[in-house]
């Protein structure tokens, strides 16, 4: 084997919807939205831009790929309802930046990554399992329901307000922080449900009674093994929603087998600064040419 395939990389797996959004509602909480002289809203790319740019400047990948829901209908709206159901439409301003940003990502030579039926959670955990195996992945995003995913290989960045503010979730840092198991992050959702998912897990069962359930037996598995030893109410609740409880781990279980095809020869960070510019140029981006160098 030659060196480049024996070498070991750092892989950067980007959130795009978690990036776009946090940069729209940064960049329009004034009530100001910025768009080009011919009209079209840029603000959340514009955002999502710097955002970007100031990851790769941090963690200097090698590669980077970039992971994108396609459309609201999974297999997880398919197996409930009410799933996401309490999330209403984009504003208005927002809808034209999806497909632009892709654009922009693209311009810079990273690979695009979405797969129908599936979120772009699914996507970053096929991805994640896969190089984790030989390669350090880090995963960047917003979304703390990714921490089920940490590994010694495979570290997952939540961005916190502003730029340049991370937290950084290797095992140790999970359990230190909030005493849990990454498996056990799933188990979690499961008993507590998800309000910006909108499933409901137990009702009845909150975050500290989840946690302190988990930190005494170990996983759902462990306290179902378990009832008689549980107060009254508390396994009441379990025993009457225990096909919910199943549903919503299912629900937060984030997938880790998308049949998705993406060879990391073909996603290395090599930004062509001609290229990046005529987008930028395109799209009236000023303020971001010095960001590239």
């Amino acid at each position: 084997m030659n060196e480049t395939t024996t070498s070991r990389h750092t892989v950067l797996l980007v959130d795009g919807m978690a990036l776009l959004f946090r940069a729209y509602y940064a960049t329009s909480s004034s009530g100001y939205i910025m768009k080009t002289s011919a009209g079209l809203p840029v603000n959340a790319v514009y955002g999502f831009v710097r955002y970007f740019l100031d990851a790769i400047h941090t963690f200097a990948p090698s590669h980077v790929i970039c992971c994108w829901d396609m459309g609201s209908k999974t297999f997880r709206t398919e197996q409930f309802d009410g799933y996401k159901a309490n999330r209403g439409q984009p504003p208005e301003e927002m809808i034209p930046q999806f497909d632009l940003v892709k654009d922009v990502v693209a311009s810079f030579g990273v690979t695009n990554v979405g797969f129908a039926g599936f979120e772009a959670d699914d996507c970053i955990g096929t991805l994640a399992t896969l190089y984790g195996q030989e390669h350090d992945v880090r995963v960047l995003t917003g979304d703390h329901d990714m921490l089920q995913l940490v590994s010694e290989s495979i570290h997952v960045i939540i961005m916190k307000k502003g730029y340049s503010n991370y937290a950084v979730y290797t095992p140790a840092a999970l359990l230190e922080e909030r005493g849990l198991t990454p498996a056990q992050i799933v188990d979690l959702k499961g008993l507590m449900g998800d309000t910006s998912d909108n499933y409901p897990g137990v009702k009845g069962i909150g975050e500290k009674t989840a946690v302190k359930l988990l930190l005494e037996y170990g996983s759902i598995e462990g306290i179902l093994d378990n009832l008689e030893s549980l107060p009254k109410g508390v396994r009441t609740n379990i025993e009457t929603q225990l096909d919910m409880l199943h549903l919503s781990r299912d629900l937060a279980r984030i997938r880790c087998d998308v049949p998705l095809v993406c060879a990391i020869e073909d996603c290395c960070w090599a930004m062509d600064r001609h290229q990046v510019i005529a987008k930028f140029e395109e799209l009236e981006f000023k303020g971001l040419m010095k960001l590239i160098g």
